[in-house]
Order: structure tokens, then C-alpha cells, then sequence
């Protein structure tokens, strides 16, 4: 395959997003505790935070930029 195209295939995730694994959460922050994030996970449909989180596989990822996003949203009003 010619290496412009393979690299035109590639899906580009932006520099700045980062998809964190629902238990290694608290490394990175520490607000809300696992448990937390996973009720936030159970109600995500009717919360307004299910474009927060990602399913690859049997596991949940959490956008982190989004999540924000959606807490700022929360706070804002919107939903």
C-alpha cells in the first residue's frame, strides 16, 4: 500500500484529547471518585454527560476535554 494513502486512512485523534480508562481516573484527577464517575456512567442518558464517555470493546473511556465540557454545561445551564 503506498504510504500516502495508508496515512490519509489513519484516524487522527487531536493532540490535545486525551481518553482516560474509567479506573485509572484518579490519576489524572480528583474529582469525581470512581464511583462517582460510574453513576455518571449509568445515568449518562439522561444526565447529559453520555458524549463524555467512549465504548471500546468491554471498556469505558472517558474524553476528558468532553467531560468538562459537560460539567461546564451543567453548571451553565444547558443541557
Amino acid at each position: 500500500m503506498n504510504t500516502q494513502i495508508s496515512n490519509e486512512i489513519k484516524l487522527k485523534q487531536p493532540s490535545n484529547r486525551k481518553l482516560i480508562p474509567v479506573p485509572q481516573w484518579n490519576d489524572y484527577h480528583p474529582w469525581p471518585p470512581i464511583g462517582g464517575l460510574r453513576h455518571l456512567i449509568f445515568h449518562e442518558k439522561t444526565n447529559g454527560f453520555q458524549s463524555a464517555f467512549k465504548r471500546v470493546g468491554g471498556r469505558v473511556l472517558v474524553d476528558e476535554s468532553e467531560f468538562f465540557n459537560c460539567v461546564e454545561k451543567q453548571n451553565s445551564g444547558e443541557k
